[in-house]
């Protein structure tokens, strides 16, 4: 597993920074300069090697940094605005003390953080040092959660977001490394589009999907397998052809279009269904369950009708073959062979099913998502991708990689149960 994991991991990252799209331009606007593209994807750090910015994504980037500044780094979660949990990146001085630097007029000022959250400025011109070429440099954390390189007599020009639109300021910086802990250890970095760490942003959307698609799963997956074993006991039979018509009919049918029918007929035409998914708050789904219903239902059918037919002919199979005949022939009763030869055995087939479909179930919603407007991980990711948001994606991405190789997992282990000559060592 962590072999696959680390496999996908590249193969998700290198797809993400291959793949179309300006991050910079989709941050400043159609209009924005190439000198302004070039501020923000220095800010960013997609300017750094990619092996690099690889290694930052997945192990982070405060172990780099602290080489550089030589100092202990700290992150706290501080109160700003109306934002509750805002992490702030910090180094720690050698009195203990929290410390971020900015450069004004030329001059180095160190920001120490005050018990209420304030900061007393200090001059730091001290802390200049000469690199192999005699020129003035210093590697420190500014106010953004990023190490900044500061050139003294030399700087760039830094564009920003503000209440009056772009601005340019001067005398900024001319290297970033944007700040993160790394994958491996729940920090995925800032969401581009919501300015955010990913972590928080997507952790409330895969609550959503997990609540649809575990509904679904429950829904669907049992009664799939109990209309899949009733046609496939009657084989031939007029049970057999109904439920495999219908199963067909629901397995062929798009997501979309079954969404939209039962919008049509339980919102539009029958008033008895909300046809869309309001979240007003993050307590929505327990306070209005209903909402759930379509968007469930929608997922379900599809689900339904695939895991019948294929449960139906595994039972078809472990009924044509010997030990089954060998059960009826020595007198067992029906039920006997049923429930001790043939579904323990047609189980199997299912199951593989069932488990490689937890993923899509998860990030394969995104369909219904879309057509209930239901906020979950499924639309993050799609909404992730139209912005070119490259650490939504790529945590997304892990995220989908996780269920599917640890649903695969789940699946030896129920091998083992319902095969007793399958043994893993």
């Amino acid at each position: 597993m962590a072999l696959t994991m680390l496999l996908v991991s590249m193969m998700v990252f290198a797809v993400v920074e291959i793949a179309p799209g300006n991050v910079a331009r989709n941050i400043l606007g159609a209009y924005a300069t190439p000198e302004q593209e070039q501020s923000m994807e220095n800010q960013l750090g997609l300017d750094r090697h990619l092996l690099i910015r690889y290694v930052s994504w997945l192990f982070g980037s405060d172990w780099q940094v602290r080489r550089l500044i030589n100092k202990p780094l700290k992150r706290i979660q501080a109160q700003q605005g109306t934002v509750k949990k805002f992490h702030q990146w910090w180094a720690v001085d050698n009195d203990g003390s929290l410390v971020q630097w900015k450069v004004a007029g030329g001059h180095l000022i160190k920001l120490v953080r005050q018990a209420d959250g304030t900061t007393v400025q200090v001059p730091d011109d001290d802390a200049w040092q000469k690199d192999a070429g005699d020129t003035l440099t210093f590697w420190g954390i500014d106010s953004q959660n990023r190490a900044v390189l500061w050139v003294k007599g030399k700087s760039g020009d830094e564009y920003q977001m503000g209440y009056a639109g772009w601005t340019k300021t001067e005398g900024a910086p001319t290297d970033y490394i944007p700040l993160s802990k790394g994958l491996l250890w729940g920090d995925g970095g800032i969401s581009l589009q919501y300015k955010r760490p990913v972590s928080e942003v997507i952790g409330r959307r895969i609550i959503n999907s997990a609540i649809l698609a575990g509904l679904a799963f429950v829904f669907a997956m049992p009664l799939g397998v109990l209309l899949g074993m009733i046609a496939g006991l009657n084989e031939g039979r007029l049970p057999d052809r109904i439920i495999s018509m219908g199963g067909l009919v629901t397995a062929a049918s798009p997501d979309f279009a079954t969404g939209i029918l039962l919008i049509m007929l339980f919102s539009v035409k029958l008033n008895i269904l909300p046809g869309a998914a309001m979240f007003l708050n993050d307590s929505a789904i327990l306070t209005q369950p209903q909402m759930l219903i379509l968007p469930v239902l929608t997922a379900s059918l599809v689900e339904i009708g695939y895991i019948l037919r294929i449960t139906r002919s595994s039972v078809v199979e472990v009924m044509h073959s010997n030990y089954v005949r060998t059960a009826v022939l020595k007198g067992l009763s029906y039920r006997q062979v049923v429930f001790g030869h043939i579904l323990r055995n047609s189980l199997l087939a299912p199951v593989t099913v069932i488990m490689l479909h937890v993923n899509w179930l998860i990030g394969g919603l995104v369909v219904v998502e879309s057509v209930f407007g239901f906020p979950g991980l499924g639309t993050f990711i799609l909404n992730a991708a139209f912005y070119k948001d490259v650490y939504a994606i790529e945590a997304g991405a892990m995220v989908l990689v996780v269920l599917a190789v640890g649903s695969q997992l789940v699946a030896d282990f129920i091998y083992s149960m319902l095969n007793p000559r399958i043994r893993y060592e």
